[in-house]
């Protein structure tokens, strides 16, 4: 029994992931001001920016009170394309998205799902180099939003 309380005790204690295969880090500026450099940053990069939904707004809409938080959903057919090529089921998580929100601290976030927990989740094996340029373009792109390059 002691054994057992020891292990709960150190399951507490380790840091939760607040979603699998979800990549975060924090911005220097508000959520809008963020999602402005992300659009501008995907946008000279050569993505293409299909829309931007701010949440926190629609929540306003009904009367729910919402910390900040939008999402930008961004993509390139030529990479997408790919992807689905080798397994169609990977269209439900494209086109590629950024989520920005403020935390409960105040402190703003952008999140993404990376590219290989994607692959991985549809079973993808066979564009290692693509999955790779993918993670390291989001990872780039969000730290220049950020105000951390």
């Amino acid at each position: 029994m002691k054994k057992l309380i020891i292990l709960f005790g150190f399951l507490l204690a380790l840091p939760v992931q607040a979603a699998e295969g979800l990549v975060s880090i924090g911005s220097s500026h508000d959520v809008a001001k963020t999602v402005d450099r992300l659009d501008k940053v995907v946008s000279a990069a050569g993505f293409r920016v299909f829309a931007r939904i701010d949440h926190g707004k629609a929540a306003k809409g009904v009367d729910i009170a919402l910390k900040p938080v939008e999402l930008l959903i961004f993509g390139k057919p030529k990479a997408g394309s790919l992807l689905m090529q080798s397994q169609p089921s990977v269209a439900i998580d494209l086109p590629m998205k950024y989520l920005v929100w403020e935390d409960a601290q105040g402190l703003v976030k952008i999140g993404w799902n990376e590219p290989a927990w994607i692959a991985a989740r549809h079973g993808i094996t066979d564009r290692g180099k693509l999955v790779q340029k993918m993670t390291g373009a989001l990872r780039k792109l969000a730290t220049k939003a950020a105000g951390k390059e």
